[in-house]
């Protein structure tokens, strides 16, 4: 698979992810939370929470990381941005 393009959105990324790492059509597109629920194998949960459960389904809500924080760890990257970390992930 490849990594995401120089300029993609957050729900872009985040579809690219939960699509095994090719982006979906348009018309296909989740918004943010769903894809990061579909990526993360979860349901019903914030973007925030479905992206601590992937990196750690035993991360308790009060040690969560913030968005860059946890899209960094994702990615295992450190400093760039959430959209920035999720594009460096090769599916």
């Amino acid at each position: 698979m490849a990594t995401g393009y120089a300029g993609s959105t957050l729900q872009a990324e985040l579809n690219r992810l939960a699509n095994a790492g090719t982006y979906p059509a348009r018309t296909l597109f989740k918004d943010a939370q769903g894809a990061a629920n579909q990526y993360a194998g979860t349901t019903g949960l914030g973007l925030d929470a479905a992206l601590n459960y992937k990196a750690d389904s035993t991360r308790t809500r009060d040690k969560f990381k913030s968005l860059n924080a946890v899209c960094n760890e994702l990615a295992g990257t450190t400093g760039k941005s959430a959209v920035s970390a999720l594009r460096s992930i090769d599916l």
